[in-house]
């Protein structure tokens, strides 16, 4: 049974200079209302190894403040759609976030990474070419991706940094 589910509110300030953006948060970060939740996701691992150190901390706004204080903004592509699950490949009737409002009204946005190629391929089906910044397909962090953590890594910190 598939189910209509909605994306967060976008994690964004006057001084985010980068936007991540993934597809739609998987079952366990909807349950939490936290994005990327799942254990196995590597997101947050990621982003503490590249600005901080580790372990990560577990409450929520601590990781959040990590991308505040780098300049990173984080959403989702999409706004709403219906999945069984939380795979990627089970959305179906998506309907896209408002990127382009949240671009124009945080300026200083200059460059899009996406966490996997599927939030790429959704965002470009939505927005084509309308939207004139740099992109970057990531490797996804989710534990479906089975590339190890230590070349994700890599992936990930030869851009952001």
């Amino acid at each position: 049974m598939k189910y209509l589910i909605c994306s967060f509110p976008p994690l964004a300030d006057k001084h985010s200079r980068i936007l991540i953006l993934g597809t739609m948060p998987g079952v366990q970060s909807l349950q939490k209302q936290q994005y990327y939740a799942h254990p196995q996701n590597a997101f947050w691992k990621i982003m503490f190894s590249i600005f901080a150190e580790l372990p990560v901390p577990p409450d929520f706004e601590s990781r959040k403040q990590l991308l505040i204080d780098n300049g990173i903004a984080l959403w989702d592509v999409l706004e709403t759609c219906e999945r069984e699950g939380s795979l990627d490949t089970n959305i179906k009737n998506s309907v896209p976030n408002k990127i382009p409002e949240l671009l124009a009204e945080n300026p200083n946005i200059k460059a899009i990474f996406f966490n996997g190629k599927e939030s790429h391929r959704l965002f470009t089906k939505a927005f084509g070419n309308t939207i004139p910044l740099p992109q970057f397909v990531m490797p996804s962090t989710s534990p479906a991706n089975t590339m190890k953590f230590e070349e994700k890594l890599l992936k990930w910190k030869s851009l952001l940094v």
